[in-house]
């Protein structure tokens, strides 16, 4: 190391991206960019009278988080409205959504959510109980994996939802006997009443920005995935939000905008919706940011077990263990997948898909083969995110067409959604394919990393801990197949590296002389810890091109800070 850095952080472990330093305690970081990697003595000799200095006292130090699939700016407005996701028990969220009617008067629409399935019978709740507690003013909040909403009498009123209306092509109204809304809408049936709701403002947009990525800066995400920009369901586009944050200096995050792929075209329109992609990714380039991309596209191809709209390749079970006959849903036609997965590829588009079920991953496989087998393939980053249930003959596809897993590792145990609604609709043989990241791993398959918040935490370290436990924090339940849990090394790397990888986030991911200094510094050194205690991580101190974009724990020292 020679000459003097603007920051250096000492006296600690580093890991690269890769895994641990053999050797190195401490990095010097000059004009955003990592200058060195080596020794506390070698890092003295680099620190001047302005140089801002870190000791991290034993503290691991590692790339900045890219978190490959998150919806920051719908969290972020979820925080600032009826947030339901921290509290526990049906009667917990039905005091928050009174408090919050009361704290916010008036005659307008309450909206917000994050209520757990598992909080009410059947992992449906009703509208009388919202009733009780706000029965003048209209009522919607999703649930926490946003695939369902609780809506009160008055908001399906409002909506003329009754008894009457039928299940739209891509939803289910949950009913009673006599064919009545119950409350609860799944999937394609929350538009029926969310089309009702007060149009989003830019204000409101741009404070949903500023709160969610100033919250997933505190967890240690430096770089997303956004895996809705645009259009989608009543949401407003929010590539003016990002591009005015990146135009004020504002946007701290390197950011990729997944565009959203619309319901409802057909064959005919492939050529159509693609063509307007290309100009939606050069109107952002044209900006000039280099915070801001929309270079990948988000394919949403089924919806969630729990509710029997995740695509299977044979029947749900139903309460008696016998086949439902119901195999879940497709939201694009197979045909439509098969014709639009290629032309994406041959734009230059990274494709993004979500799958849960098994018949959902093999369809996007199937895609994903014929846009590699094209002599106008582009070589997309193409990566299937959440990864449920993998029939196991299509675990060995992952590596063979070059295409990512994209985990949300926190799913992977058995909790309470799993062992009530889950569970008993796979049955013991596809129970035992969910989230196979082992096997993925052992098969070739490159791994990346991401939250799906407000779905759940966007804390890295609470993924972490699951990935290579199965297991939830303090629980005493069995691992939930432990044959697919991960290293440490092996999470590390998924959600710095492998994350940065798929966002084309060059030079990010990693702790080298040359990289862009996104770092993050946690609260203990994980290798040191039983892996049981994993959870107890916490980020201390967030930085983005070496400039602290996170402090907990007032760390810094020197001029600058």
């Amino acid at each position: 190391m020679s000459g003097t850095a603007d920051l250096v952080l000492h006296s600690g472990r580093v890991f690269t991206g890769s895994g641990l330093h053999p050797s190195a305690t401490a990095v010097a970081v000059t004009g955003g960019r990592i200058v060195a990697v080596g020794t506390d003595a070698q890092a003295r000799a680099r620190t001047g009278p302005r140089t801002r200095t870190v000791d991290l006292a034993g503290r691991l130090l590692l790339p900045g988080f890219t978190d490959a699939h998150v919806h920051p700016v719908m969290g972020g407005l979820e925080r600032l409205g009826c947030d339901l996701s921290e509290v526990q028990g049906a009667q917990a969220a039905l005091e928050r959504v009174a408090a919050h009617a009361a704290a916010h008067p008036g005659s307008g629409w309450i909206s917000g959510g994050g209520w757990a399935m598992t909080d009410f019978p059947g992992g449906t709740p009703r509208r009388e109980d919202l009733d009780r507690v706000v029965p003048d003013r209209p009522v919607l909040l999703l649930n926490r994996d946003h695939h369902g909403a609780w809506a009160n009498s008055r908001a399906l009123e409002l909506a003329g939802v009754d008894a009457g209306t039928p299940d739209p092509a891509d939803g289910r109204i949950e009913r009673d006997a006599d064919g009545a809304p119950s409350g609860t809408l799944h999937e394609g049936a929350m538009d029926l009443v969310s089309r009702l709701l007060p149009p989003v403002t830019e204000d409101d947009l741009a404070a949903g920005l500023a709160e969610g990525q100033r919250y997933l800066h505190s967890a240690g995400v430096t770089g997303w995935q956004d895996a809705i920009v645009g259009n989608h369901a009543g949401h407003s586009d929010t590539t003016p939000t990002y591009l005015r944050a990146a135009a004020a200096g504002t946007l701290t995050a390197r950011v990729v905008g997944a565009l959203w792929w619309p319901r409802g075209r057909g064959l005919d329109e492939v050529e159509d919706v693609v063509a307007g992609f290309v100009a939606h990714r050069d109107r952002v380039a044209a900006a000039g940011t280099d915070r801001f991309a929309t270079t990948s596209v988000k394919i949403m191809l089924d919806g969630v077990a729990e509710n029997r709209t995740a695509s299977m390749l044979t029947p749900y079970l139903d309460g008696c263990g016998c086949s439902s006959g119901d195999s879940g849903l497709s939201y694009l036609d197979r045909d439509l997948l098969l014709a639009a997965v290629p032309a994406l590829d041959e734009a230059g588009f990274d494709v993004h898909v979500h799958v849960i079920g098994d018949r959902a991953v093999r369809d996007a496989l199937d895609a994903l083969a014929l846009a590699r087998r094209s002599p106008a393939s582009r070589g997309g980053r193409h990566h299937l995110a959440h990864l449920q249930v993998v029939h196991p003959d299509d675990v060995p596809r992952f590596a063979a067409l070059d295409v990512t897993a994209n985990v949300q590792a926190l799913w992977a145990c058995e909790e309470e959604q799993m062992t009530a609604l889950t569970t008993p609709l796979l049955g013991p043989e596809r129970n035992s394919w969910q989230y196979p990241f082992g096997g993925l791993l052992r098969n070739g398959a490159r791994l990346v990393m991401g939250s799906d918040w407000p779905v759940s935490t966007p804390d890295p370290w609470q993924a972490v801990h699951v990935a290579v436990n199965r297991a939830l924090p303090g629980q005493d339940a069995p691992p939930f197949f432990p044959e697919q849990a991960l290293t440490l090394t092996e999470a590390l790397h998924a959600y710095t590296a492998g994350s940065a990888w798929i966002n084309r986030h060059e030079g990010a991911g990693t702790i080298a002389p040359g990289a862009v200094a996104d770092l993050t510094v946690a609260s203990a050194d994980p290798f040191s810890l039983d892996p049981r205690d994993l959870h107890a991580v916490r980020t201390d101190l967030t930085f983005v091109s070496g400039v602290p974009v996170h402090d907990a724990t007032a760390a810094l020292t020197g001029v600058g800070r």
